[in-house]
């Protein structure tokens, strides 16, 4: 529940996420110093993910998210929504993410150092889009784009799909009390 919430938020807390994050590091092509760019490879990191999700039979997957629907919305409204259905949030998701843009041609990046309390040898850092508009984009947006164009494809045909027979089902009955 929580990260379908957030996916459009600016932020996505990673301990909140269903799935692992990306296997390798995060990999960008360009001179330190100069302007880089999210790798070509780098997409490739999240292709396992896209498959699972291809290979997931929609049909299925939503009959048993019906099934299942009363402890979504339970759940839904012990995250602080009482009266508010988590289906109509879903939907309102799938649609943001569907929004999301794709950029043409390679993607810079800047690096950000981000210092925690206890000094480290090894600063943690991470990389931001140079591009305003991109930066600006939701969560779940960035996380789209950063997946590469093919793989945000394949992810928005899946993502329509499953709108299509979820939206379709009309309002979804509430938990019982």
């Amino acid at each position: 529940m929580a990260t379908v919430d957030n996916l459009p938020r600016e932020h996505a807390p990673s301990r909140l996420w269903p799935v692992q994050p990306a296997p390798q590091r995060f990999s960008v092509s360009g001179q330190p110093g100069g302007t880089q760019y999210i790798a070509l490879d780098n997409s490739a990191r999240y292709t396992p993910f896209v498959q699972f999700v291809e290979s997931v039979d929609t049909a299925r997957s939503v009959a048993l998210y019906r099934r299942l629907y009363p402890l979504f919305q339970q759940a839904y409204e012990e995250l602080g929504y009482p009266g508010r259905y988590f289906n109509d949030r879903l939907v309102v998701v799938i649609d943001h993410l569907l929004q999301t843009p794709e950029p043409a041609g390679p993607i810079a990046v800047q690096l950000t150092e981000v210092r925690g309390e206890v000094a480290s040898l090894r600063p943690w850092v991470r990389y931001e889009y140079a591009d305003p508009a991109l930066q600006s984009l939701s969560s779940g947006q960035k996380l789209l784009v950063r997946m590469g164009p093919v793989n945000e494809r394949r992810l928005k045909a899946k993502l329509r799909e499953w709108r299509g027979q979820v939206a379709a089902g009309g309002r979804m009955e509430a938990a019982k009390p």
